[in-house]
């Protein structure tokens, strides 16, 4: 069976070399696994792809380990898959320090003083210990008396795109995929997020707003959390006649596990130790554009990103 170990480091600092491609075919090959051709630049000196052969059941993630273990403490990501269909047609990406830099509500909650308080609730819920949906009640409660206007104002002056969020979007639709935008945040961000990047759509939570036009401290109800991320990657499957292994996600934390589980390819990207350990694929160093190397995508081949970022957010609100 033909698998494929992609090597990929972060574009802005180039570090991957061709000695450390002769060192992971080593490792490889230590793995009773026998590398089929030379390394394959993906881009030169950012990523690599190096195809082997096995005659079972490979362990895809020791693989990744045994890899990752042979390059030292290079900053250099691994991700280990069949190379049959690894070039996905759906793509479920979480919101909030996935496509973005920043966690949403950890922003609002700094307009109001309220941010170290705040942000240690969203740190336990991403991380898994505290269930989310209490939580996210709980942090939208404090928040009560927010108006649109600093809402808009949060997204036009604190809010990044991720590197690469708008090459990964725009290169994937460009060769037929369907892109969603799927958060437990809020529908109020990812409709502006969604058209900057260039989702298809989005789905989020729904805040409610008094007669002034002021949060309520309410979020409608039933609260897209874990179980609803992974109904939404099941819902657009079916949609799009699409079998699981044509699917990829990537989130960060532990409200996007069953979704990163469910997928053909589930990445968890910068995320909290528990999710990290959990998905399939890991990406710790490299920008978004390492979910375009992961499914064979070349350099040349990528939809160019635009700049202006923050006047383009502008423009959408």
């Amino acid at each position: 069976m033909t698998h494929v170990a992609t090597l990929v480091c972060d574009p802005a600092m180039p570090v991957l070399t061709g000695a450390m491609l002769r060192r992971a075919s080593e490792a490889i090959t230590a793995q009773s696994c026998a590398p089929r051709d030379p390394p394959y630049w993906l881009a030169q000196d950012v990523a690599a792809d190096i195809f082997f052969e096995t005659g079972s059941a490979v362990g895809t993630k020791a693989v990744a380990d045994e890899v990752r273990a042979s390059l030292g403490n290079a900053a250099i990501d691994v991700i280990v898959q069949k190379a049959e269909g690894r070039r996905k047609r759906l793509l479920l990406a979480d919101m909030d320090s996935t496509m973005i830099g920043q966690e949403c509500i950890d922003e609002l909650a700094a307009e109001i003083g309220k941010k170290a308080h705040i942000a240690a609730i969203t740190e336990r819920a991403m991380r898994g210990d505290i269930a989310f949906e209490p939580a996210l009640r709980e942090r939208v409660a404090l928040l009560k008396g927010l108006d649109r206007a600093t809402i808009h104002r949060v997204i036009a002056r604190k809010i990044s795109l991720t590197p690469g969020g708008r090459a990964l979007v725009r290169t994937m639709r460009a060769h037929g995929a369907q892109t969603v935008l799927v958060s437990g945040g809020f529908s109020v961000f990812t409709s502006v997020i969604a058209a900057a990047i260039g989702f298809d759509e989005h789905r989020a939570n729904e805040l409610l707003f008094d007669e002034e036009g002021k949060l309520s401290g309410l979020v409608v109800e039933p609260i897209l959390g874990k179980s609803a991320k992974l109904a939404a990657l099941e819902h657009f499957q079916e949609k799009h006649g699409l079998t699981a292994t044509e699917t990829l996600a990537v989130g960060d934390g532990a409200n996007d596990l069953a979704m990163l589980e469910a997928a053909g390819l589930g990445v968890a990207f910068r995320a909290k130790p528990r999710v990290a350990a959990a998905a399939h694929a890991r990406i710790d160093h490299g920008d978004l554009t390492a979910l375009l190397y992961a499914q064979g995508y070349k350099r040349e081949e990528f939809v160019a990103e635009q700049t202006g970022q923050a006047e383009e957010l502008r423009a959408e609100l």
